[in-house]
């Protein structure tokens, strides 16, 4: 069961995000929080998997919410807006948000996520991949080679193949198959390129792989 609390000043909004979810058999909506500060309280209390997290509320917003949530360890946060704007984006990834949909998303869209963050993936609404890609393919100059970061991280021959991997956007699931490995090995191996290169997830791993030219340049 993945528990879920939602986060949002408008009770149409978190009633709709409830009424959604709660028909979903592996889905529990554990509490609501009516602004930043009440989400990372009733984290702390309920410790859920998954925040869903609205960017704008009064006082203390989504994304100082998301900061103090994920380095406390409390949960992983979905960030849910409105607004398709590239600060509120690389904002909330930068404080910690496993993912980032916009609240036009179908009910499906938003099931999916809640089910792919609980088993440890990250995402981004079709909407922003472009633009988040635009960002990593500009900064990647500025960045040295891998290669001496990877060695001083101590990542086996197998670990960089699998970081390649993640960088291109493959699962574990077809990591596995380009690799003829078990999924189970391929999580272990994708685990250890996070522990070593000190990355949160598989977001930060994208954006390093990319920064430091593991990955071509998108076109």
């Amino acid at each position: 069961m993945t528990r879920v609390l939602l986060a949002d000043d408008q009770h149409l909004v978190r009633s709709g995000f409830r009424l959604i979810l709660s028909v979903e058999d592996d889905i529990e909506v554990v509490g609501e929080a009516v602004d930043g500060a009440d989400a990372v309280a009733q984290a702390a209390a309920h410790r859920p998997d998954i925040v869903l997290m609205d960017v704008q509320m009064p006082g203390t917003d989504g994304i100082e919410a998301t900061r103090r949530i994920v380095a406390e360890g409390l949960a992983r946060v979905i960030m849910l807006t409105t607004f398709d704007r590239d600060d509120y984006l690389f904002a909330a990834l930068e404080a910690g948000a496993t993912g980032f949909l916009l609240k036009n998303a179908d009910p499906q869209a938003l099931v999916a996520a809640v089910r792919r963050a609980a088993d440890g993936h990250a995402l981004l609404a079709p909407e922003v991949t472009l633009r988040v890609i635009e960002r990593m393919t500009a900064e990647r100059a500025a960045e040295p080679p891998a290669t001496d970061a990877l060695e001083r991280a101590g990542l086996t021959e197998r670990e960089r193949e699998v970081l390649v991997l993640v960088g291109e956007g493959l699962s574990n699931s077809e990591i596995a198959a380009r690799l003829h490995l078990g999924p189970a090995t391929v999580k272990t191996h994708v685990s250890s390129c996070l522990a070593k290169l000190h990355l949160r997830d598989r977001v930060q791993a994208v954006v390093w792989a990319h920064r430091h030219r593991l990955v071509p340049a998108a076109e």
